[in-house]
């Protein structure tokens, strides 16, 4: 009877693993580091003037549920997108980290530009949309330019260059390996993708 109930098992499981996409260098993802971060991590290069990252949203969201627990997801704004207010932006992403606030104002700036399209022309209208998520304007204008916000803004440039990123969305696995979306039929497929990369050892 064991012997049964485990070949039963082996036949239910089987399709699964046939089916299962067989990830290959330079087709679904590139190494862009030899080295992998100290602890497994998910990082995403992101600019919200970009429509792709705002459509990837509920594909982040679903990915950051399914992610193992010791494997931290980290984002990244990019500089280099919605010209001068490129940087602005970048760093009304530090501030909102800092004070606790992200992910209230990050869909606030999504929908804002892209669903809305009345992307914001001015600092003052960055602080706006913090007071509209509940933020003391005197708590914003004391982050914006703060030692800790200039810093992360900072690493988040460091990242980007020491990284190549030239353009969004994009994820990095473990700091080593860049994920090629172009062959990626599914979410399912692309959270597969980063669940394998999670555990490549070479």
């Amino acid at each position: 009877m064991k012997k049964l109930f485990v070949l039963l098992v082996g036949l239910l499981i089987a399709p699964f693993l046939q089916a299962a996409p067989e990830f290959k260098e330079n087709v679904n993802y590139e190494i862009i580091r030899q080295t992998n971060t100290p602890k497994p991590e998910v990082m995403e290069f992101f600019s919200y003037f970009c429509p792709h990252c705002y459509q990837f949203e509920p594909i982040m969201a679903e990915l950051k549920k399914q992610l193992p627990a010791d494997v931290a997801f980290k984002r990244t704004p990019v500089a280099f997108m919605g010209k001068e207010m490129g940087p602005e932006l970048q760093r009304a992403y530090a501030v909102a980290d800092l004070l606790k606030v992200e992910e209230k104002v990050t869909p606030m700036f999504f929908s804002l530009i892209h669903a809305e399209q009345k992307a914001p022309q001015s600092r003052a209208d960055v602080r706006a949309v913090f007071e509209k998520a509940g933020v003391n304007g005197k708590d914003f204008d004391g982050a914006v330019d703060s030692f800790a916000v200039t810093g992360m803004v900072a690493q988040y440039d460091r990242s980007t260059g020491s990284m190549n990123i030239r353009a969004v969305p994009s994820t990095v696995v473990n700091g080593k390996y860049l994920v090629k979306t172009e062959g990626i039929k599914s979410t399912e497929e692309y959270i597969s993708l980063v669940k394998y990369l999670l555990q490549k050892k070479d």
